[in-house]
């Protein structure tokens, strides 16, 4: 995830696609970003990072795993306080969540769609 966000802010950025390995390579020669591999057991998914930064600016996942029920999109993750609170939040105020609460090391994350059917993750740092 991307260093000194704030609640409320944008944390990370996932593309989720049948194969990650090509779509990564499409972004290198369009956008310019360099690609690192992350192993996720059987296969990898990539973080993509800034030529020139060297910063990494997003992932590209496989539909497989945790985002085996991912369509392919681009999947914003924005920081709650509380991830647990945040999703009652959610049902109260007409969402629904996609996933249940998932964890990554120490921190927590699930993916949501509002009252409108956009998706979008809630991201609390461990």
């Amino acid at each position: 995830m991307m260093e000194n966000q704030q609640t409320g802010e944008q944390a990370w950025l996932d593309l989720t696609v049948d194969n990650a390995e090509e779509i990564k390579s499409f972004y290198q020669d369009v956008i310019g970003w360099k690609s690192e591999a992350v192993s996720m057991g059987e296969y990898e998914d990539f973080t993509m990072i800034s030529a020139e930064s060297r910063q990494a600016v997003s992932g590209i996942c496989h539909a497989r795993g945790g985002n085996k029920d991912l369509p392919p999109m681009w999947l914003p993750y924005f920081l709650v306080e509380d991830v647990a609170s945040a999703t009652e939040q959610v049902k109260l105020q007409g969402g629904h969540l996609v996933t249940p609460i998932k964890t990554m090391g120490k921190d927590k994350y699930v993916v949501i769609k509002d009252p409108a059917g956009a998706a979008c993750a809630l991201y609390q740092k461990g």
